[in-house]
């Protein structure tokens, strides 16, 4: 307790210097918060726009069926598949699903489109897609309806009560042609999916596709997206070998590939931030030791311990680090939650909504508010700030008095 008094009057006999070194280490970590929480943002309403809204963050379905999509290699569904699969206590949701292509038409338009039967109660409780209803009303499981996608309904110059045409192939090379009148038109986070999308109840899409309790995959949501792979690599194992089990990670490899390499150019650039303030930290010490090598020399002499001098630099060194630090964080919490809830809308920008429409994603930009983005911004500084202090405690203990008081 006596070096810590000692160390904290130490560094305020020279407030210039230590409010200079804690200003610098300050923007620092306020920087590479706000810059880090905009990243993880972006990369969780990537994942959230595809996997959160429609793919799910794993999915079930008959072994082979990934790499031959065809109702061929669909399964039938069953309540004990069903309870086998949400005995796994991170699973949230369960979603059976109906997949396939087909080809949708208005009175002068085609275009291929992708059916999605799913069963409407289900769906809603777990992706909210009556939420994203722009025009008309959500339908129900016993409706002979469709929701249509805001994009391919502009495509096709259709509204809600107009009529889509549907043209594909059923089960075992059944036709599978049917018209269906729009009950709803729905807006979801990646433009490319709002291009493709038609919803049909499940029961209906199984009576057009000569499905009858046939599906090709089941949707899960979980409540910890960060387990995806192992959850799904457990669920490989209890289910045997006749289903496939796969994360979004495995199913969507691209975007994973994308935040991956984001992320590394992320380090790259916090690491040059970091050693650029490193050596500012450093200069500090240089310069503190210059300057008090007389005091040291004294304290030395009068009977005080080298190791206990030391370390009473090394605190002061590792108080200035963190305090400029904590101050980082503190002024960093209000800006990213200021992000958080009003995240920025590039819709109105038409170059940046290209750009984030290529990328299937919709224009919005939205900070992260994981803690851990702070906490580890704080360990960083403290472990650069440890190894630093390193150098006057070595230089300390071999501090020959006599010569320091000539200093």
């Amino acid at each position: 307790m006596m070096l810590l008094k000692l160390a904290w009057r130490n560094i305020w006999r020279n407030k210039r210097r230590t409010l200079i070194t804690m200003a610098s280490i300050f923007f620092a970590v306020l920087l590479a918060i706000v810059m880090k929480s905009i990243k993880e943002g972006t990369y969780i309403s990537m994942i959230d726009n595809v996997a959160g809204i429609y793919s799910g963050y794993a999915q079930v379905h008959k072994a082979g069926y990934w790499d031959d999509q065809t109702l061929e290699n669909s399964m039938i569904y069953s309540d004990s598949l069903q309870t086998a699969i949400l005995e796994n206590k991170n699973i949230t949701g369960a979603i059976p699903r109906l997949e396939t292509f087909t080809l949708s038409s208005s009175h002068t338009l085609t275009k291929g489109a992708m059916i999605v039967g799913t069963q409407p109660e289900a769906e809603d409780k777990v992706t909210h897609i009556s939420s994203r209803i722009i025009e008309g009303e959500y339908f129900h499981k016993d409706d002979k309806a469709v929701l249509l996608g805001a994009g391919l309904a502009s495509y096709l110059k259709l509204g809600v009560g107009d009529t889509i045409v549907l043209l594909g192939q059923g089960y075992q090379g059944m036709s599978a042609t049917a018209k269906y009148p729009i009950k709803g038109i729905i807006k979801l986070g990646s433009p490319e999916l709002n291009k493709t999308l038609i919803y049909l109840p499940l029961k209906e899409a199984m009576w057009l596709y000569n499905m009858e309790n046939r599906i090709t995959s089941i949707v899960l949501m979980m409540d910890n997206t960060n387990h995806s792979r192992a959850i799904a690599s457990k669920l490989k194992g209890s289910l045997g070998d006749q289903y496939e089990a796969m994360s979004w990670q495995e199913m969507m490899p691209d975007i994973e590939q994308m935040i991956q390499g984001d992320r590394a150019e992320g380090v790259i650039l916090m690491s040059i931030l970091y050693l650029i303030i490193s050596f500012g930290i450093f200069g500090t010490v240089l310069m503190m030791l210059a300057e008090r090598q007389h005091e040291f020399g004294i304290l030395i002499s009068v009977g005080m311990q080298k190791i206990k001098l030391a370390f009473t630099v090394f605190i002061e060194v590792i108080m200035i680090s963190v305090g400029g630090a904590i101050s980082g964080i503190i002024a960093g919490l209000p800006i990213v939650y200021w992000f958080y809830f009003n995240p920025i809308n590039f819709s109105d920008s038409e170059d940046m909504a290209k750009i984030y429409e290529e990328y299937g994603f919709e224009p919005i930009l939205r900070a992260s508010t994981d803690f851990n983005i702070f906490l580890t911004q704080a360990l960083i500084v403290t472990i650069f700030a440890s190894i630093i202090a390193l150098y006057p405690f070595k230089k300390i203990l071999r501090t020959d008095p006599i010569q320091a008081m000539r200093s």
